[in-house]
């Protein structure tokens, strides 16, 4: 009996976990290529599932969380400049009564770097919000290392 009990309990829990999926509807992936001696571009590239949508970094005030990348200061490298993005799909949405832009599939950022040396190990975080026409994700923060050889 207590067996069957246990066991009970374990297809509840594997049931309920089923039903209770964490959406991670983001998936980021890094390369980096050098474009000169002491200069490369490092790429960061988001794809994102079918129905959901990742917001520009240009989203004014009182609409969704932007995307931002955030850049430690390092003595390996220093940054050219502002991360940059391709033309983002603008629409007005009715959750936030305003024109927002965002990216569907999946966009590649780029940021340039000078290198002090040979090489040098990129590493910051994005902090990103995604939405489907149902429902908005919380701003979720991912951290990279992106190796630059």
């Amino acid at each position: 009996m207590k067996k069957i009990t246990i066991l009970c309990c374990a297809i509840c829990l594997i049931s309920l976990s089923a039903y209770s999926q964490i959406l991670k509807p983001v998936t980021w992936s890094y390369a980096a290529k050098k474009t000169g001696p002491n200069t490369a571009t490092v790429f960061i590239k988001a794809t994102v599932d079918q129905g959901w949508h990742l917001y520009s970094q240009f989203v004014k005030d009182g609409g969704p969380v932007k995307t931002t990348f955030s850049f430690p200061s390092s003595g390996a490298y220093t940054l050219v400049g502002k991360t940059i993005e391709p033309k983002a799909i603008t629409k007005f949405e009715s959750t936030f009564k305003m024109d927002v832009s965002y990216f569907e599939k999946s966009v590649v950022f780029q940021q340039k770097v000078k290198l002090k040396g040979k090489t040098a190990t990129v590493k910051g975080n994005v902090e990103f919000m995604v939405c489907d026409d149902k429902q908005c994700l919380p701003p979720e923060q991912v951290d990279f290392s992106i190796p630059v050889k």
